[in-house]
């Protein structure tokens, strides 16, 4: 591994953290990320109201389930396995990677099991 590769590596962390989240860790999901989150799922799943209320409780839901660092390092991982070429091979394999998008996917099924 080249050393940019492992000083992403190191700035992702170790890993997801799974364990529960108290009330401060639920709050800890800034509002343009929450507004982010709905904005994509509305994009996808229609631009109406029930829309909004059913985004909006599946990213509070996420937030439950995993920290904010966390969705932001999976978030990466997925942004980056959508980019070409060879440097982000890094993120396309691996244990720890696909841990924090198997975390992510778990969270997202759980909130639209609740919210959908």
């Amino acid at each position: 591994m080249n050393r940019a590769a492992l000083v992403i590596v190191i700035a992702l962390g170790a890993g997801p953290g799974l364990g529960t989240a108290s009330a401060q860790a639920v709050n800890d999901y800034p509002t343009n990320a929450r507004a982010d989150y709905v904005f994509v799922c509305m994009a996808t799943n229609g631009q109406t109201r029930e829309m909004l209320d059913r985004c909006s409780c599946a990213i509070d839901q996420i937030a439950t389930i995993l920290p904010y660092d966390d969705y932001v390092r999976a978030e990466t991982v997925m942004r980056m396995r959508q980019t070409p070429g060879e440097r982000v091979g890094m993120f396309r394999q691996g244990t720890m990677v696909n841990d924090m998008v198997a975390a992510y996917h778990r969270a997202e099924a759980e909130a639209e099991i609740l919210c959908f």
